[in-house]
């Protein structure tokens, strides 16, 4: 239970952030750099909490074991916010998770369905299809709403 919570407010903290970010990108004059200094006043925020925390560093054998297509999550995580700061204000923060959500419900199935990157193969079918298109005619009515 308390997991389905973080995910809510994991959630409701994105949707503050595209606004937040799409007034950022107004003020900076472009996704990119709102996206850029998101990531930068993130990084420090991470950091601190880390050095207030006196959390370990990670060895740099471990970090250097790591294959390196691995590191490109925060590049795709760029992109989502990019993406995200871009269309906030062309299409309204409830379209853009509409369209989002169904965005990771399809890639979603996909990777869970071939098992991608070691998850265990969660199989499509047709209720999980059905779940998807449900979620995708709700982002086109709020979209044409």
């Amino acid at each position: 239970m308390p997991y389905m919570l973080f995910a809510f407010i994991a959630g409701a903290a994105l949707s503050l952030q595209a606004l937040i970010n799409a007034r950022l990108a107004a003020g900076l004059g472009g996704a990119l750099w709102a996206a850029a200094v998101s990531f930068f006043v993130g990084g420090a925020g991470l950091l601190g909490v880390q050095l207030a925390t006196r959390a370990t560093w990670p060895a740099m054998e471990r970090a250097a074991a790591i294959p390196y297509w691995v590191w490109c999550g925060g590049f795709l995580g760029a992109v989502f916010v990019s993406s995200v700061i871009a269309s906030v204000p062309r299409l309204g923060n409830t379209s853009v998770f509409g369209l989002v959500i169904f965005g990771q419900l399809a890639a979603s199935l996909l990777l869970d369905h071939f098992g991608v990157l070691a998850t265990n193969p969660h199989p499509v079918n047709a209720v999980r299809l059905i779940g998807a298109a449900l979620v995708l005619g709700g982002a086109v009515m709020v979209l044409k709403g």
